[in-house]
């Protein structure tokens, strides 16, 4: 039987969060609904202090960011964005149309049709989200989308020029500064400067998420999206420091990320949990990820590698990092996650955003990564 050495500390109150959260978006989606561009305006004010005269940005604000971004972090977009770019089109070249006539005058088939217009929501916070532009915007491009709607929010007075030179270079046709519901509700509803969009793509916070799914039937979605979240997998061979780094590493994303380690080595779980104490110390990013292991981070001991993986298969987890003696193992034997990678050496954070060249394809899948390859799998 798996038991915790540590617990979330919000274990068990998420339902009474989620009721608060689904009346929120609520009222604020009824007040985009009913007052268009004021109540956007009013939201924009009232949630992110912003209230510029235009929220969607001219060809001349778009060029003055993006002329404050370094020159190597402009190759370092474009280098990622190739990348992507080139396996989406490989998926997309997979996807054929097809017509037979199984019977004579009876002719059946199916096409692979662009989305017309999406919408593109990419996260703020303290750091640019650069990959979230990445995973949207380029393989909606790629896709054959007629027209791409980009939001994202301010930060501080305004948003990182870094985010808006990956929407930019990665094909968005308009691009707004504004954030949180209002911003996905304005796209997918419409408002007096806000077009509607067939579909809305890309990850945001809880209220975002529930957005989406409130507004799903209205418009289409990708994925119902939450909180980033990590399970690495280790046994007595895994590193306590690279199980602590490597958690904290995705815990920092936001404040209700959750973060667990699952292992059948009681050592281990102790030393990982000292560790993940002493780094807390030192990053930049305690204030957030020291509040996302507190409320979310969980240390589970299971008794055999068998244990481990029907937890794994429970928690379901979106980000699955798996440092054990045999790695490939369980390549064949998990069967609920988002992402796995295999070994020490696939860190989430190299590579967790290839997952995204599915969402905006005509087709849905896992992405994997097996030590040296990426591939998806519908």
């Amino acid at each position: 039987m798996p038991r915790h050495i540590k617990t979330a500390a919000l274990a068990g109150q998420q339902e009474e969060s989620d009721a608060k959260t689904r009346t929120a978006v609520e009222a604020i989606i009824a007040d985009v609904r009913a007052r268009g561009d004021a109540a956007v305006r009013d939201l924009s004010e009232r949630f992110d202090k912003w209230l510029p005269p235009s929220f969607r940005l001219s060809q001349e604000e778009i060029r003055a960011l993006v002329s404050k971004v370094p020159p190597r972090t402009i190759e370092d977009i474009k280098f990622a964005q190739q990348q992507i770019r080139n396996f989406a089109e490989i998926q997309r070249a997979s996807m054929k149309d097809v017509e037979v006539e199984p019977l004579p005058g009876i002719v059946l088939g199916h096409r692979h049709i662009p989305v017309g217009r999406v919408g593109c929501y990419v996260p703020g916070g303290r750091y640019p989200m650069v990959a979230s532009a990445h995973m949207s915007i380029v393989t909606a491009r790629v896709a054959g989308v007629g027209h791409i709607a980009a939001c994202t929010p301010p930060n501080q007075g305004g948003p990182h020029p870094e985010t808006i030179a990956a929407m930019h270079l990665g094909g968005a046709d308009e691009i707004y500064v504004l954030g949180g519901v209002q911003a996905v509700a304005a796209m997918a509803l419409g408002t007096e400067s806000f077009k509607p969009v067939d579909m809305l793509v890309g990850p945001g916070n809880a209220y975002v998420a529930e957005a989406k799914r409130q507004l799903y039937g209205k418009v289409g979605i990708d994925l119902f999206a939450g909180p980033t979240e990590i399970l690495v997998i280790a046994d007595d061979t895994a590193d306590a420091e690279m199980c602590a780094t490597d958690l904290l590493g995705q815990a920092e994303h936001g404040p209700t990320s959750p973060a667990i380690l699952l292992t059948t080595s009681e050592k281990l779980a102790h030393d990982t949990i000292h560790e993940i104490t002493r780094q807390l110390h030192l990053l930049q990013t305690a204030d957030v990820a020291g509040v996302a292991w507190r409320d979310y981070g969980e240390v589970i001991l299971c008794g055999s590698e068998e244990e481990m993986i029907a937890e794994a298969d429970r928690i379901a987890a979106e980000h699955v990092e798996v440092l054990c003696r045999e790695p490939r193992r369980y390549l064949e034997r998990l069967k609920n996650y988002g992402a796995l990678f295999l070994g020490p050496e696939t860190n989430v954070s190299y590579g967790d955003k290839v997952i995204g060249t599915n969402h905006t394809l005509p087709t849905k899948g896992a992405a994997r990564y097996t030590g040296g390859l990426w591939s998806a799998s519908s």
